[in-house]
């Protein structure tokens, strides 16, 4: 029998046991013991995070934060999990063009669409409808919400989170654990860590 684990009971771990073909089980995991014995996406909660290390089933870190992701990450290869446990879910109305790579740990929801030469790293969370086109590179844990658009050689840096129907012109750049506000339009490169927002976007000023 086939298993896939969801850690975290979300509702990321909903959308993806939707997406998740070929398991004969789907179980989840989590830390909030009000979550045990509870049901999310036809998923049974049996337990806290721990308890995947010894059942050699598949596994996907199902929460939005790149950052949380991570941290999950670091701690399940503490408990002795090995990396090719970490499986890649891709709906099956996701359209994935030959040539484009996509890693393990990583989710595509339905309608996401990569059309040539696209490179997406471990660990990633495409929501529903993003679009990326020729020559993205999309690194570890980044986060790109439902109905982003990337523009041909966009890069988006690790942890990274795209809001929800943002749109990034060709070839700009978006550094690592930065924020791209929902709807923005980005027109230059995002630099690490910062927040940008607006049309087109801009940094967001913190007042002193």
């Amino acid at each position: 029998m086939t298993t896939l684990v969801l850690v975290a009971a979300s509702g990321l771990a909903g959308e993806t046991a939707a997406a998740a073909a070929g398991y004969d089980q789907i179980v989840a995991v989590d830390d909030d013991r009000g979550r045990w014995g509870t049901v999310v996406g036809g998923a049974k909660v049996i337990g806290p995070v721990e308890v995947v290390a010894d059942t050699g089933a598949d596994l996907v870190i199902c929460t939005g934060s790149g950052r949380v992701r991570r941290m999950l990450v670091e701690r399940l290869l503490d408990y002795g999990v090995t990396p090719d446990r970490f499986a890649t879910i891709i709906h099956p109305d996701a359209s994935v063009a030959a040539g484009c790579e996509v890693g393990p740990g990583s989710i595509l929801l339905a309608g996401v669409r990569l059309t040539s030469q696209v490179s997406v790293g471990r660990h990633v969370v495409v929501m529903p409808n993003a679009v990326f086109t020729h020559d993205d590179i999309v690194a570890d844990f980044a986060t790109v919400c439902a109905g982003v658009a990337l523009g041909g050689g966009v890069v988006v840096g690790e942890a990274a989170y795209l809001g929800m129907s943002s749109s990034v012109r060709q070839h700009v750049t978006i550094g690592a654990d930065s924020v791209l506000g929902m709807g923005s339009v980005l027109l230059h490169d995002l630099p690490v860590g910062e927040t940008w927002v607006g049309v087109p976007a801009r940094p967001v000023r913190v007042a002193v």
